[in-house]
C-alpha cells in the first residue's frame, strides 16, 4: 500500500506501508544509530514524533520482548530506506512490520531518507504528516500545516503514569530511596537506578514537592520525556520548591538528578531559558565532553530543546558541553547536591562512559547520610 510523508513545507516524499494502515500527525525528525529500533519505538520522548532512521536497513533481528523502554510504542509513525522482512536473532518473536501493526503505529519503507534527512538538516525539524489513506498531497500539507506541533505543548501529560507505584525492577532492601518524577521515564534508567542500590517510587509529573518530600527520599529523580519543557509549568515550580526547600535547609538537602527533559526542568527551574534546536541530537554516537575531566564521553541522545547556557545564574556550574555545536550537555549548582545532563547515561552506546553518572547519585545520597 502506498504511503506519503507531507512536510508543512510543502515537501512530500513518497513509499509503502509496511506496519499499521491510517495517518498521523507529528514532528519529523531523524535518528542516527544503527540498531536498537525497538528502544527508540518504544521511549516515550518520542511521543509526538515521526522518526526517520538514517540507516538503511532496518528490522533485520526483529523484535523480541525484553528491548523495550516503556509498554508500548510511543512514535507517530516510523520512516526508513527498507525494512527487512526476513529477521534473525535467537530472541526475536515477531517482525517489525508485525510489531508496528500490532501497535497501531504505520510504517513507510522505500522513502529516500538520505534526501529526507538532509532536508531536515537544512531546514529544520518540521510538523508533518504520515499517511496511507489519504494521498492527495495538498490535503496532506494542508493537515501538516494545521497540526499543533511540539513547541508549548505539554505531551508529558500523554506519558506520565498515573498514579504513584514502585518501580518494577526494585529490589528489596535497598539502601537508598528515591522518588522519580515521571516525565516519560525510561525502563532502562529504573533498571540503572536499581543497579546503584535504589528503592524507587515512580509518581506523576503533577506530584507536588510538598507529597515528594512527606515521603522523606534520599534522592529525588528527573526523568527524561517528550516535548518542550516550556509545556510543563507546574513541573517547573515542583522542582523550584524542591530547590527552595534544599536552600532553606541545607543540611538537611535531598540529592537531585535530572537527564534530558529532567535536565531542561531544572534548568528552567534554576532561572535559566530554553530554546528549540534547529533539528535536535538524536542517536547514539554523539560526543559530550566533561568539563571536568577534559573527556570525550560516547553517547546516546534524544532532545529537540536545550538549555541556554548564557541564560543560567552565576550559583550554576557548566560540566558538559557538546563539542559539535556548543550546546549545554550538563550542569550542576556549586554549593547544592544537585546535577543534570542533557544526554541519556543510561542508554551505555560507549558502552560504560556515562555510568559513573549514577554512582555520583549515590554518593551524593551517602554524603547526606554522613
Amino acid at each position: 500500500m502506498k504511503g506519503i510523508i507531507a512536510l508543512e513545507d510543502e515537501r512530500i516524499f513518497e513509499g509503502y506501508s509496511f506496519g499499521a494502515t491510517g495517518e498521523r500527525c507529528g514532528e519529523i525528525v531523524f535518528n542516527t544509530s544503527m540498531m536498537g529500533y525497538q528502544e527508540i519505538l518504544t521511549d516515550p520522548s518520542y511521543k509526538g514524533q515521526i522518526v526517520t532512521m538514517t540507516y538503511p536497513l532496518i528490522g533485520n533481528y526483529g523484535v523480541n520482548e525484553e528491548d523495550v523502554e516503556s509498554a508500548k510504542p510511543q512514535v507517530e509513525g516510523l520512516v526508513v530506506k527498507e525494512c527487512s522482512r526476513i529477521y534473525s536473532n535467537w530472541r526475536a518473536k515477531k517482525s517489525l512490520g508485525e510489531y508496528l501493526a500490532e501497535h497501531n503505529i504505520i510504517g513507510i519503507e522505500g522513502v529516500d531518507t538520505r534526501a529526507l534527512t538532509r532536508h531536515i538538516r537544512t531546514c529544520g525539524a518540521m510538523k508533518a504528516v504520515i499517511s496511507t489513506c489519504d494521498l492527495d498531497k495538498e490535503s496532506l500539507v494542508a493537515k501538516a500545516k494545521a497540526s499543533s506541533g511540539l513547541v508549548g505543548r505539554d505531551m508529558v501529560k500523554e506519558v506520565t503514569c498515573k498514579e504513584v507505584h514502585p518501580s518494577p525492577f526494585t529490589l528489596h532492601p535497598s539502601p537508598f530511596k528515591v522518588v522519580a518524577m515521571d516525565f516519560g521515564i525510561k525502563y532502562n534508567i529504573l533498571r540503572m537506578l536499581q543497579k546503584i542500590d535504589c528503592e524507587v517510587t515512580v509518581v506523576p509529573a503533577r506530584t507536588s514537592s510538598a507529597e515528594i518530600l512527606a515521603g522523606k527520599p534520599d534522592g529525588i529523580f528527573l526523568s527524561n520525556g517528550p516535548g518542550d519543557p516550556a509545556g510543563v509549568p507546574y513541573a517547573v515550580k515542583t522542582v523550584q520548591e524542591l530547590i527552595q526547600s534544599a536552600i532553606r535547609n541545607p543540611q538537611s538537602t535531598i540529592p537531585i538528578f535530572g537527564i534530558c527533559l529532567g535536565h531542561q526542568i531544572l534548568g528552567l527551574a534554576f532561572g535559566g531559558k530554553t530554546y528549540k534546536l534547529k533539528f535536535g541530537h538524536r542517536g547514539g554516537n554523539q560526543p559530550v565532553k566533561d568539563l571536568l575531566t577534559g573527556k570525550i564521553d560516547i553517547t546516546s541522545q534524544n532532545h529537540g530543546f536545550c538549555v541556554d547556557i548564557n541564560s543560567l545564574p552565576q550559583d550554576i556550574e557548566v560540566t558538559h558541553i557538546n563539542p559539535n555545536d556548543r550546546t549545554l550537555e550538563g550542569m550542576r549548582h556549586k554549593k547544592l547536591p544537585i546535577f543534570s545532563v542533557q544526554y541519556h547515561p543510561e542508554a551505555s552506546p560507549g558502552p560504560h562512559d556515562a555510568e559513573y553518572l549514577f554512582n555520583r547519585f549515590t554518593e551524593t545520597m551517602e554524603k547526606k547520610d554522613a
